[in-house]
């Protein structure tokens, strides 16, 4: 199995290949070009940084047609925190800007009211869709590492998979739609949860390639 990192020069890439590398056991490969996305099983989409920047970067790379037709054909892809961001319509971060506009809905920023921005640290996911593949073998109240100033507004309820409080704010921080799935918080970052999650997340692509 061969796993794709999207590099587009915005994300922290080396810790999540060392983390998949850890859950999976196998090597994981950079991608910076469209036309290697056809020797992939999966795709993972790492972001950090500003929307409007990832982007221009994805554009300029000629990598936002080929990233939306691999979601669109329901292929296993995984957003991590930019990377979750950007499979929406918009930022309020970047007004004017175009996300992948896989899923419906803008990305907002963290009211004043929520108290200190950006929202850093271990914070506990509540879990809404225990039958995802990905979120089965979770502990009862995992907790995960969050930084972040935006968040998604709303996902219509189907697709909602967890969800987290900062603040008096429930936001949605995390997607799954058929394969495709997008998380709000660090899984590379965030110890036994976060590498069980990488590692189902690799289980559930090699069922498919299996069937």
């Amino acid at each position: 199995m061969k796993i794709g990192l999207i590099d587009y020069g915005r994300g922290n890439l080396r810790s999540v290949e060392k983390a998949l590398g850890k859950s999976a056991g196998i090597s994981v490969e950079r991608v910076t070009k469209a036309d290697e996305f056809e020797n992939m099983d999966c795709l993972v989409l790492p972001g950090v940084g500003a929307f409007g920047d990832a982007m221009m970067n994805l554009r300029k790379q000629e990598l936002v047609e080929p990233t939306l037709a691999w979601l669109k054909a329901d292929r296993p892809f995984l957003g991590i925190c930019l990377g979750y961001q950007l499979l929406f319509e918009s930022s309020s971060e970047s007004p004017g800007v175009e996300g992948l506009g896989f899923f419906p809905g803008d990305v907002i920023r963290f009211p004043s009211t929520v108290g200190k921005v950006p929202h850093m640290g271990w914070n506990e996911v509540k879990v809404t869709n225990r039958s995802d593949s990905l979120l089965k073998g979770l502990s009862k109240h995992p907790y995960f590492y969050h930084v972040h100033t935006y968040y998604p507004s709303d996902v219509p309820e189907g697709w909602l998979a967890c969800s987290t409080e900062y603040g008096g704010i429930t936001f949605p921080s995390g997607v799954g739609l058929g394969n495709v799935h997008g998380f709000q918080f660090h899984p590379e970052k965030s110890q036994a949860d976060g590498l069980q999650l990488l590692h189902a997340f690799v289980g559930h692509v090699n069922a498919i390639e299996s069937v």
